[in-house]
């Protein structure tokens, strides 16, 4: 159950592979270079629960670094390369970064860093000479400060560590509210060959096993993509990873792979269904035995789109990088309740109103999980901690999502409770809105949100991006109105529609709408 245990009996064998370029990172290559880099931080004074920062783009060194974290004892944290240089600083300080290893491809960000207190810095992707296969640049690229990740390898001994626990990673939210906060979890309390639960729980619930061929399209800082690349490493499988996600290059990769599990956001459904079907059927797909979606609400159109273009094999399952808890649904399950994220498979779920009381099925509130103790708290921040857990039972916590169960215990979500629109005192739920306008051929992209209003407090709007080649003018709101009015109710339809040439998403696909809400709202109108 670690890289090293299978290199020794299939050293050759693939643990990653490059999407785009086929370069391959062998288990040898990967249990060696992980074991020198354990020793390296070692060397340098890391321990057990010290902390190691990645910045990376999606490259297989990540996985290197990530496992030799792993066999030290450490907690890593994976930075948002798409953040800006004073955010991802912030990151690297809030988190005690005793180390920090960067792609050497993004040198220009690295150099405008400002990380005093990281005396361990590394670099990859700097190999010289012709033909590099992972598209590294020469010496003279190296980000100043920092100690070529090579070099490092090669001056540290190759001899394992003695006996450490296992590391487990510290990944930061969103921040879309303000500061991204760390989510911090305790070490799993296992040896590094042993899988620790929330692995474990991944194995089970996608049927891993040595043959798995997972294919990855999204940045690989993100909690699922390196968790479940984890997952893989463990079983002996391999991961084929995807520098960044594009509809066609998606269904090639899973015909040139033959691969039997894949991760997807709704974001990317929505894009390679929306690929001309000449270029969808030119694709061998009958590898998959497994393809799993999470990270946002997916429209019920598209998923039903999906499983009869796929068939039975597009799975769901619900949960948080604070992975408090797991809800899972397979395909026939779903077209049974369509919209349902499934019922619960670690942890309990509960909905709640504002106060804590616990609501009948049916009724929507406030989504938590039960465990038996609190699994996770925010680093610094005892009082965000605090507002994630139930008024009356701490080990019950929540991540904001709203939502209902029905009567045999499946989960649905309506919204965020962020995200909840109030119009003359009733609540409406964008989710629904956008679901209903998600597969329409003149909308890209869509996102609805709440803006004051004299009248009714609070009024829907629509804000479209529109496909190349479609003008956004009244004559499309007009087309966007009625054909809303026959799948929703009439005060749910947006009254304004506003046309963009792009929505703020983050390159998982996750819509920053406090972002985009600031376009309309000044902070000191705002009614929440």
């Amino acid at each position: 159950m670690h890289p090293g245990v299978h290199a020794v009996h299939s050293p050759a064998k693939p643990a990653a592979v490059q999407a785009e370029t086929g370069e391959v990172l062998t288990y040898a290559t990967l249990a060696d270079n992980s074991r020198r880099l354990a020793r390296y931080l070692h060397d340098q004074g890391l321990r057990p629960d010290d902390h190691l920062a990645l910045l990376t783009d999606n490259t297989l060194r990540a996985f290197e670094v990530h496992w030799a974290a792993l066999r030290s004892g450490l907690h890593i944290t994976a930075v948002n390369r798409h953040l800006t240089p004073d955010e991802i600083s912030y990151i690297v300080d809030d988190c005690g970064a005793k180390a920090l290893v960067v792609s050497a491809r993004l040198k220009d960000l690295v150099e405008r860093l400002g990380v005093p207190g990281v005396a361990v810095r590394l670099a990859y992707g700097v190999r010289s000479g012709p033909g590099r296969p992972d598209g590294g640049r020469p010496d003279r690229d190296l980000p100043e400060a920092y100690t070529p990740y090579a070099a490092a390898l090669a001056e540290a001994s190759d001899k394992p560590l003695p006996d450490l626990p296992r590391g487990t990673d510290m990944l930061y939210s969103s921040g879309t509210t303000g500061r991204p906060k760390g989510i911090h979890k305790e070490l799993p309390g296992v040896a590094v060959d042993e899988i620790p639960t929330m692995v474990a729980s991944i194995v089970a619930l996608n049927d891993f096993d040595r043959d798995t061929v997972y294919l990855s399209p999204a940045p690989i800082y993100h909690a699922a993509p390196l968790r479940f690349a984890e997952a893989v490493h463990s079983l002996g499988g391999t991961v084929v990873l995807m520098e960044r996600f594009d509809a066609e290059g998606a269904l090639a990769a899973i015909e040139r792979y033959r691969v039997t599990h894949s991760q997807w956001v709704p974001t990317m459904f929505v894009r390679m269904l929306k690929l001309d079907p000449q270029v969808r059927e030119r694709y061998d797909l009958s590898s998959q035995r497994f393809a799993v979606h999470a990270a946002a609400p997916c429209p019920v159109d598209v998923k039903r789109a999906m499983i009869d273009w796929w068939g039975p094999v597009v799975n769901e399952y619900y949960s948080s990088t604070e992975a408090n808890g797991l809800t899972f649904i397979g395909s026939q399950e779903w077209l049974e309740r369509p919209g349902s994220v499934g019922r619960a498979l670690l942890g309990t779920v509960h909905v709640c109103d504002e106060l804590g009381a616990e609501l009948s099925a049916g009724k929507v509130g406030i989504v938590y999980f039960a465990r038996d103790e609190a699994t996770f708290s925010y680093h610094n921040d005892p009082a965000k901690t605090a507002r994630a857990q139930h008024p009356d039972r701490p080990n019950w916590t929540t991540t904001g999502d709203m939502g209902y169960l029905d009567e045999d215990g499946y989960l649905f979500l309506t919204d965020r409770t962020d995200f909840m629109v109030i119009s003359g005192g009733v609540n409406i739920y964008p989710q629904e809105i956008e679901g209903s306008l998600a597969l329409h051929p003149r909308v890209l992209d869509v996102a609805v949100i709440g803006v004051p209003d004299p009248e009714m407090g609070e009024s829907v709007k629509a804000v479209v991006q529109t496909p190349d080649g479609v003008v956004g003018d009244d004559e499309l709101a007009d087309e966007l109105q009625a054909h809303l009015r026959e799948r929703i109710a009439g005060y749910k339809v947006p009254r304004s529609f506003d046309f963009v040439d792009e929505l703020p998403r983050t390159p998982s696909g996750k819509l920053l709408k406090h972002q985009l809400r600031r376009r309309y709202v000044k902070p000191d109108a705002a009614p929440r």
